[in-house]
C-alpha cells in the first residue's frame, strides 16, 4: 500500500501567516513528510519557501526582516491619482501602500527561482481581478506568483501575469483546500486564520484590513463546513488562536505568532500521527 500523500495548505491571514513557521517546526521535528504545498496570500510566502526546501531555521532568520516596514510607506502618487480621478484617468492599477519595499523583500527571498525549482510541488492561489476567477499558479517565477497572491485590494496594487490582472488569493478562497484535493492529497493539513477584529480604526490601512478580515472569516467558515461534509480527503484544520487583532505592522508579535502556530499544530498532531500510522499498518 502506498503512503498517503500529505498536503499542506496555508491560508490567507496577513502577518498571522507567520504562524506557519510554528507548523513547519512541528512537521520537521516529527519527520512528517509533505508531498505538496498550497499557499494563499500571506500563506503563499511560507508555502513557496517550504516548496523550495528551506528549513524552518533558515526561514526564521529572514522572518522579522521580511515584515519590518513592509507596509509602512504610503504611495502618495497613487493616492493623488485617486483624489483627482474625476479629472484624470484612473484604473485598477492602484494601491495606497508603496510596494517597493515588498518587491525588494520578495526578490531577496526568491530571486529568479521558479516553480520548477521547488523540491515539493507548490501551488499559489490568486484572484483574477477582472473576472473574479480563482487562478492557481504553478509555473513561472515564484516571486511573481507570491506578489500577485498578496496584493490586498486597495492596499497593494495588483500584479499582472500572462495578461491577467491578479489580486489577493484570499478574495476568492482564503483556504484553498480544493487545490490539495485536486492534486490528490490524502491527508490535508490546512492552517487557516481567524481574526479578532480591531476595536478602533487608526489608519486607512486598518480600515482596509478590517474589511478584508470580516469577508475572510465568512469565507473560511464556509470552506471548513463544506469539507467537513464532503469527505474528499482527511482535512485536519489547524487554527491558531489570537486574543487580539494583529495588524500588518505588529512585527513585535512575530515570536508569539510563531509559538501559537506551533501550539495549534501540536493540538492536532496526535490525530495526524494516528492517520499516518493507520495507513502504514494497513
Amino acid at each position: 500500500m502506498r503512503r498517503p500523500r500529505v498536503a499542506l495548505v496555508i491560508g490567507s491571514g496577513g502577518l498571522r501567516c507567520a504562524a506557519a513557521l510554528g507548523l513547519w517546526r512541528v512537521l520537521a521535528r516529527e519527520a512528517i513528510p509533505v508531498d505538496l504545498v498550497v499557499g494563499c496570500s500571506g500563506g503563499a510566502i511560507y508555502g513557496a519557501l517550504i516548496g523550495l526546501g528551506w528549513s524552518p531555521a533558515d526561514a526564521e532568520r529572514y522572518n522579522r526582516r521580511l515584515w519590518t516596514g513592509m507596509f509602512a510607506r504610503y504611495d502618495w502618487r497613487s493616492i493623488a491619482r485617486a483624489l483627482l480621478a474625476r479629472w484624470r484617468a484612473f484604473d485598477h492599477d492602484f494601491g495606497i501602500v508603496d510596494d517597493s519595499r515588498i518587491n525588494q523583500a520578495l526578490a531577496e527571498l526568491f530571486g529568479d527561482k521558479r516553480f520548477e525549482d521547488c523540491r515539493i510541488p507548490t501551488f499559489v492561489v490568486a484572484t483574477d481581478f477582472l473576472s473574479g476567477e480563482k487562478v492557481v499558479l504553478s509555473e513561472g517565477r515564484l516571486r511573481e506568483a507570491v506578489r500577485a497572491s498578496i496584493a490586498i485590494p486597495i492596499a497593494l496594487r495588483p500584479w499582472t501575469i500572462d495578461g491577467r490582472v491578479l489580486h489577493d488569493g484570499g478574495m476568492c478562497d482564503p483556504l484553498p483546500v480544493d487545490v490539495a484535493v485536486r492534486e490528490r492529497g490524502d491527508i490535508i493539513v490546512a492552517m487557516g486564520f481567524r481574526q479578532a477584529l480591531a476595536k478602533a480604526i487608526r489608519s486607512p490601512l486598518d480600515l482596509v484590513m478590517q474589511t478584508s478580515d470580516i469577508t475572510t472569516a465568512h469565507l473560511l467558515h464556509g470552506t471548513y463546513a463544506f469539507y467537513n461534509l464532503a469527505h474528499h480527503a482527511e482535512v485536519i484544520p489547524v487554527l491558531p488562536e489570537f486574543d487580539r487583532a494583529i495588524g500588518l505592522g505588529d512585527v513585535h508579535l512575530i515570536d508569539a505568532i510563531v509559538a501559537e502556530g506551533e501550539r495549534a499544530t501540536e493540538r492536532e498532531l496526535p490525530y495526524l500521527k494516528r492517520l499516518l500510522e493507520q495507513s502504514a499498518a494497513g
